[in-house]
């Protein structure tokens, strides 16, 4: 992918760019392998080089007249990335629009040097079917009535846009986002319809992979893997999300239950599973504090935790446990290895490397472990 703004030094965030992407993908396969001992490791999931991203997360910059959306540099001034080949096409030209309603509607971005001023960062979600997320974070609810007001001239600039939000992010610290939200469109959720047959809902706040295809290639692995194990009749699905793993993994016999910190999420996730009339429930808590309190050792686990891994406690338990096979998707396979070394009952038995975020070192490995 040739990219102008790394060239130019004013973006370096894809540090692999100038390595051939097939050179990317071995090194980040070798590097799973080293950490990970499968008999068995699946061809890896490249996925498209540019164009995949569903996401933008663009740092306000410049001025009233002439707003940046992208990073700010080393003097904190804005650089603005709104053609980034990472993102979809999709993605880009909401951005233009957006930019020139910020513009148009006077929304100060915010001065990091300064500490003055309002708009904060621009976060952008695309849907499979083109639908369009918009968050606005900022200092305050000072621009609300203002923002208020010129919602009707940005969904007539972006007519894509389903759900608009403000995030409330007070703090003078490098925080994305902070905890109120304030929903301004009738819609609170954009649907996720994706090629597996399952369409999540995303909230505001709800995770979701940045890569469509590449999280679609993951959920049908997981899915494949757990339709092709005998006797699965009860899953866990720990750190579940909007249910990304645990309503690909429902079925007929198969009775599935989804932990989840975020209650916006379990419930997006609730919704889903009645839409889809399938045997799954979901629980708004501490996936590790749930699993210690319970009595009971499903069939199998699916853990998707954050980089940090499942940690001592959770994995001590799944080596406690009868539990007989573990689904694990890590976006850190340094983690996952500490974690593995913590259940040496639980042996990988296939492997997979998803290339989740070309360009970058980082990549998602999905494991399958049985007892």
């Amino acid at each position: 992918m040739d990219c102008h703004h790394y060239d130019a030094f004013r973006c370096r965030s894809c540090t692999l760019l100038e390595l051939p992407r097939a050179r990317q993908l071995s090194d980040k396969e070798l590097h799973a392998r080293s950490l990970v001992d499968a008999p068995v490791w699946l061809p890896t999931v490249a996925g498209p080089e540019a164009g995949f991203r569903n996401k933008a997360k663009m740092a306000v910059g410049g001025s009233v007249e002439v707003p940046t959306l992208g990073i700010l540099d080393r003097d904190l001034r804005g650089v603005d990335l709104r053609d980034c080949g990472l993102h979809s096409a999709g993605l880009t030209s909401a951005l233009d629009r957006i930019a020139a309603w910020i513009a148009a509607a006077g929304l100060t971005p915010y001065d990091v040097a300064t500490r003055t001023g309002e708009l904060k960062h621009v976060l952008l979600t695309e849907s499979p079917d083109g639908e369009l997320m918009l968050r606005l974070v900022v200092r305050s609810t000072a621009l609300e009535a203002r923002i208020r007001s010129r919602l009707p001239a940005l969904l007539e600039a972006v007519p894509a846009l389903r759900v608009v939000t403000i995030n409330v992010q007070p703090e003078h610290k490098a925080v994305l986002e902070g905890e109120r939200e304030v929903v301004l469109t009738g819609k609170a959720t954009l649907p996720m319809r994706l090629s597996t047959g399952v369409t999540l809902r995303l909230g505001p706040r709800s995770f979701f992979q940045t890569n469509t295809p590449v999280a679609e290639a993951l959920y049908e692995q997981a899915r494949a893997w757990v339709d092709g194990l005998p006797g699965v009749r009860a899953v866990w699905d720990l750190y579940c999300g909007v249910g990304g793993f645990a309503l690909h993994l429902a079925s007929p016999g198969r009775e599935v239950l989804g932990v989840e910190v975020s209650a916006d999420a379990v419930a997006a996730a609730t919704a889903t599973a009645a839409e889809l009339d399938v045997a799954a429930e979901f629980v708004a808590a501490d996936a590790t504090a749930y699993a210690l309190a319970s009595r009971a050792s499903p069939d199998l686990v699916v853990v998707n935790p954050p980089r940090r891994g499942i940690g001592t406690d959770l994995a001590g338990w799944l080596e406690g446990s009868a539990t007989r096979h573990v689904v694990y998707s890590s976006c850190n396979a340094e983690s996952l290895a500490r974690d593995l070394a913590a259940m040496p009952s639980l042996r990988p038995v296939e492997a997979r490397v998803l290339d989740m975020f070309p360009h970058t070192g980082h990549y998602e490995v999905l494991v399958l472990l049985e007892r």
